[in-house]
């Protein structure tokens, strides 16, 4: 296979396919440029040319390695299929790139076949030479077999899919019908259609296909996409014994590519930082003024008596202040879980709990498999999502949706401030007091600060860029909380390590004298997050580093002589009237700090090495 997985979560690897009038492949390399944002090692192309001929390019690395090679060659064609890999099976080279070709077949393929091993072993034994080290070409092997027993394409495809097993959509380019076929279990895939021009589509992902499908189509799990130019609507889908269905959700495509350009910003880190003080008013307009009033009256008319709240890396830090939230507003138990673990230890789920998942993309595989499990309990769902009409937004009773835009960096920055101030609208919701004006009009205002001070912070940045020019050499960071702080020192040091490649950790504060104080010397540096809250005993535990002559980086409250005399260097910031959103105020410093700590360091900030934005496999 192709994907693994990072911080949040959703399938790194990027599948774009095209049926139309125009040409194919330069249709589909553009939806590839658009998915390079989640990361990858190699990129490929598969078409049928005008003289009938299915052809291949693929080249290991960016996805202008695999342009260059195209270069001067004549490929216009009708029909093409394309993939960008992350590589799980198999080293990174041009052979063990999609797509993966036998015949007159063509193959794609994002997630695992986790019997792909003993598949692998009886398709040799009977004769199958493989030339590659990747589980994807297990499912070409048993294609070209059943195409082979005189099987249809389409009953092939619907046998060959029941054999494997595990997370993975296949998108199938045949020589012999000039079709795309296309199937998936557990991964995303989206069809879409341009009626006016009769084209249709394929990808891993709505966004590729933003501006070229009006119609998108979400086809569920096991359902046979069919695309082909003799097609009355362009594309059919079937179930699995090869009947008709309607089994997908339809919409309007309404997205637009503009996140795609940075402007005047040299990272889209950098630009989705700045992103957030505007998202921040949106979100407050589009929950209490707009068509999100409804679906927050709604997420708040089940009142469970407990959540169990699951996530992965970013999503997971922000649902610890949610869970605050919802345990000090609401008095409703919380228990937040990774996802990764959550089914795993076989959890006690319990008739009136309910689920609530956090995610950027909705397409996390961990995040999919724990609804699941509460959805077979019986458990009501709910997601706090970005984009809608993705696999969670669709699998849950309820969802609310964060509002932050394409997040093109792959650490995430905006979705994690969305993430939480939708939190905090649903602990609104759950008290009864969405109904009350005045409680909006002071959430409203509370929410209207943040992003003001938040816009006075971003216009310090240089400040923070000359502080992180002052440490970025150090052999590593600590970051440090108490009670609210200590979930954005775990985000703090998780964006560092994302994109600078530096060792960081976040701790409470008060837990460093358990072990991980015996790691600070003089090249440590400590970024000590302080707030009002617990502000003694904070000072007090930056005191027992600076005994042991770590560095002191300090982010806490403006002129405080205190803290100023005690740290190397000192950012204040004014807290007034922030209360519990506080943590995401402080939070952005750690975004800034980490962003400049990177760029001094060199690395490549909005791709990472060894990091996709997606993460769709286990």
């Amino acid at each position: 296979m192709n994907c693994a997985l990072r911080t949040e979560g959703i399938y790194m690897c990027g599948i774009v396919g095209h049926i139309g009038p125009k040409d194919s492949v330069d249709i589909v390399l553009e939806g590839l440029r658009r998915l390079e944002y989640r990361g990858y090692d190699s990129a490929g192309v598969s078409f049928i040319d005008e003289s009938n001929n299915l052809q291949i390019f693929k080249k290991s690395g960016k996805l202008d390695n695999l342009k260059s090679t195209l270069e001067g060659k004549d490929y216009t064609a009708r029909m093409c299929i394309g993939h960008t890999r992350w590589a799980t099976h198999g080293e990174v080279n041009d052979t063990n790139s999609h797509p993966h070709m036998k015949d007159h077949i063509s193959i794609v393929h994002n997630g695992i076949i986790e019997n792909a091993a003993s598949l692998r072993k009886e398709l040799a034994a009977g004769g199958y030479e493989f030339q590659s080290d990747t589980d994807s070409e297990v499912f070409l092997s048993l294609l070209t077999r059943e195409l082979a027993s005189g099987k249809s394409f389409k009953q092939a495809m619907l046998d060959s899919f029941s054999l494997v097993e595990g997370n993975s959509a296949f998108v199938v380019l045949n020589q012999d019908v000039l079709e795309i076929m296309a199937i998936k279990k557990g991964a995303p895939l989206v069809c879409g259609i341009n009626e006016i021009d009769s084209e249709a589509f394929v990808s891993s992902d709505p966004y590729a296909l933003a501006g070229m499908a009006s119609q998108l189509y979400f086809p569920a799990d096991n359902v046979l996409c069919h695309l082909s130019a003799k097609n009355k609507n362009l594309i059919n889908f079937y179930d699995d014994k090869g009947e008709p269905t309607d089994k997908y959700m339809s919409k309007k495509q309404d997205m637009s590519v503009g996140p795609t350009d940075k402007g005047d910003f040299e990272h889209f880190m950098l630009k989705e930082i700045h992103e957030q003080p505007e998202l921040i008013r949106s979100l407050t307009q589009f929950y209490f003024h707009g068509e999100g009033l409804e679906s927050l009256k709604k997420a708040g008319s089940f009142k469970p008596s407990k959540f169990h709240m699951t996530a992965c890396g970013t999503a997971y830090y922000a649902g610890l202040l949610i869970r605050d939230f919802l345990e000090t507003y609401n008095k409703i138990p919380c228990a937040p879980e990774l996802a990764s673990e959550f089914r795993y230890r076989n959890p006690l789920l319990i008739e009136g709990e309910s689920g609530l998942f956090i995610s950027q993309s909705g397409e996390t595989a961990d995040t999919l498999a724990a609804q699941e499990l509460c959805t077979e309990s019986k458990l009501k769902t709910l997601s706090i999502v970005n984009v809608d009409g993705s696999t969670l937004f669709r699998n849950c009773d309820n969802n609310l949706l964060i509002r932050a835009g394409i997040e093109i960096g792959v650490a995430s920055t905006k979705a994690f401030t969305q993430q939480v101030l939708t939190g905090r609208l649903l602990s609104l919701a759950l008290s009864d007091e969405l109904s009350e004006e005045s409680k909006r009009v002071k959430l409203t205002s509370k929410f209207s600060l943040l992003a003001e001070k938040i816009d006075h912070l971003i216009s310090r940045s240089k400040e923070i860029k000359d502080i992180a020019e002052s440490v970025y050499n150090h052999k590593g960071f600590f970051y440090t909380g108490r009670g609210i702080y200590y979930p954005v020192a775990l985000e703090g040091a998780l964006k560092l390590k994302e994109i600078a490649y530096v060792h960081a950790e976040g701790y409470a504060a008060g837990e460093l004298k358990h072990g991980p104080i015996a790691m600070i010397d003089e090249d440590m540096v400590n970024v000590a997050l302080v707030g009002p809250e617990l502000f003694e005993k904070t000072v007090s535990n930056i005191q027992e580093i600076k005994a042991r002559k770590g560095v002191i980086l300090t982010i806490g409250p403006k002129d405080h002589e205190e803290l100023e005399e005690l740290s190397d260097y000192y950012f204040g910031i004014d807290f007034d009237g922030l209360e519990e959103l506080s943590p995401i105020y402080i939070n952005i410093v750690n975004q800034l700090l980490a962003y400049y700590i990177a760029k001094y360091k060199g690395t490549d900030i909005d791709k990472p090495r060894n990091l996709a934005k997606s993460v769709t496999v286990e």
